[in-house]
Parts: structure tokens; sequence; C-alpha cells
């Protein structure tokens, strides 16, 4: 089916990206809370909150504040780990305890058919990481934004990763 003769069909986002770093440190990036404030949500929000119980069944939830101080909630459960390989988790918009909530009661527009889906992959290639991510369920007329979105999210985690605070930690 083309998404672009039905707006309200779902499209998934896939995106691929070489990481120069070793896949432990990554994957520490993606299952560590404290790792994620640094760099969860786009370029302009902060991350004030992330909470994760890495572990099948576990769930995670964290907050993306954008400059006007607007707050966005969203919380899932990890459905399968595969230790340095691959991250499955449910995604959801929620209120501040984890209450799931309807994108709409989140104040985002498009036609959210249900629960997304992120699926992270990894695999170590002689010091770096190729690391491909793949968002299920999202509107077709949200695609772009979604796109948008992680890209600035893994920038962000790029030049984390390249910090001085990850890299102390790196040679203990």
């Amino acid at each position: 089916m083309k998404t672009s003769d039905n707006p309200t069909s779902e499209k998934t986002v896939i995106i691929n990206r070489v990481f120069v770093t070793p896949l432990e440190t990554l994957w520490k990036a993606w299952t560590h809370a404290d790792a994620m404030k640094h760099w969860w949500g786009p370029k302009m929000y902060t991350c004030p909150y992330f909470s994760i119980d890495f572990r099948v069944g576990g769930k995670y939830l964290g907050c993306m504040k954008d400059h006007n101080h607007n707050e966005t909630w969203g919380t899932g459960v990890y459905k399968e780990i595969e230790e340095g390989r691959k991250i499955v988790f449910t995604d959801n918009f929620s209120d501040n305890m984890g209450n799931i909530i309807t994108p709409e009661e989140a104040g985002m527009p498009g036609n959210w058919s249900g629960e997304m889906i992120v699926t992270l992959e990894f695999d170590e290639n002689y010091g770096k990481t190729d690391f491909t991510l793949k968002h299920e369920g999202i509107p077709a007329d949200m695609h772009d934004d979604c796109t948008k979105g992680w890209q600035e999210s893994l920038d962000k985690l790029e030049a984390y990763l390249k910090s001085e605070h990850v890299q102390e930690h790196k040679h203990k």
C-alpha cells in the first residue's frame, strides 16, 4: 500500500547510523537512565527525567522538555533484549506517572492508531558500531517530523558519546 494515497496510514521510521564508539559504550547510552538524560529528545529539548527497569517486562519513563518548559512524557515496556545486539520496546505517550495517554491527550497531531514499537540493533565493527533504529506505528503525516526528531536525538547521542564524561568512563 502506498502511504501517499492514505494520509491516515502508518509508516515506519528506519535510521541507519555508524557510531565511532565501541558497542559497549553505545549500549550503555541506551540502557542507563543517567546517560539517557544527556541526550534524549530532539535538539531543542532537554531530558529532566528518565528511569529504566532494563529487563524484559521492565518499563521506562522519560520526559522531554522544550524551551517553553512544555513537557512530553513517554513510557513503554521492554519486549526483547539480546545483550549487545538488540532491544525492542513499546513506545507510548504518558503522563508524568507513567500512565498511558492518547497522542491527542499529549497534544500530538496526526492519526495515531495504537501502540508503537521501537527496535534497536547494534553490530560492532572494528571499534565502531553499526546501529539501526526502527520505529513502527508512526502516522504517515508525522513520519518526517518523527524522523527529524530521531535524527536530532541521535546527533545529541553522538555528541554525548564524544564528551569528556563518557571518555573518562571508557578508560576506567
